[in-house]
């Protein structure tokens, strides 16, 4: 490269605009006929006592995607799970240091088979019902990602993977009541999943329930992806 040349690259770099980079971690869970979401601590003395999402600086050499598993793998140790970019907050004032812009991921999982390894800054499960008041704009991208997590399950079997390998209508209905936040009509529920065509019926029933025993079902997958093809049009 020409002497010219890399004093005009240099010179950029100089003068280019330097906005720190964060990636913050949704992470909802299923638990209890409940929505939860992974949270900690602040540990910063201006948001003493709030909680706070999983997050972290994007270092310079570093690709947003390794950022967010590696972050989720350092606060939890975590890291056989799943994460998709949802969107970026970059308000001047979200940060009290100063201009920060950040990328949510998030994900959703049974918490019954991911065990929390780490448990610093008081890690845990929190209801997100209960949740009033968060550090940063951290409540914001939290309801956010709720409602990319409602549209998702809408389009997606997401919540077949949180409920145990066979499930009662009962238990998939407080699923979806649980992640849409709304109560729905026990009769046109089953009866919209009965039209799908997409449960096995085990022929077998609930055991030591204290209501009345319910079939027991098993999602098909294998239909699922053939009628998924269909739709977009690629069936083969």
């Amino acid at each position: 490269m020409k002497k010219n040349s890399v004093k005009a690259v240099h010179h950029l770099v100089d003068t280019y605009p330097k906005v720190p980079l964060t990636v913050d971690c949704v992470i909802f869970g299923f638990e209890e006929s409940k929505l939860k979401v992974l949270l900690i601590k602040s540990d910063l003395a201006f948001f003493q006592g709030k909680l706070s999402l999983l997050g972290d600086f994007v270092k310079n050499n570093e690709d947003l995607d390794d950022a967010a598993y590696r972050i989720l793998k350092e606060r939890t140790g975590m890291n056989n799970v799943f994460l998709d970019q949802v969107k970026v907050f970059g308000k001047p004032d979200r940060h009290p240091g100063g201009r920060v812009i950040t990328i949510a991921y998030c994900s959703l999982l049974n918490i019954q088979h991911h065990a929390l390894n780490i448990h610093e800054n008081e890690l845990d499960w929190y209801d997100y019902d209960a949740l009033k008041e968060m550090a940063f704009d951290h409540l914001e991208i939290v309801e956010e990602c709720h409602s990319w997590l409602q549209k998702r399950i809408q389009e997606h079997p997401l919540g077949f993977n949180l409920l145990p390998d066979k499930f009662s209508l009962r238990e998939l209905q407080n699923l979806y009541e649980a992640i849409l936040g709304v109560s729905m009509d026990r009769r046109n529920f089953r009866k919209k999943f009965a039209s799908m065509d997409l449960l096995i019926d085990t022929n077998e029933m609930e055991q030591d329930v204290s209501h009345r025993p319910g079939k027991l079902y098993q999602f098909n997958f294998e239909k699922y992806e053939k009628k998924k093809r269909k739709w977009i049009g690629i069936d083969f």
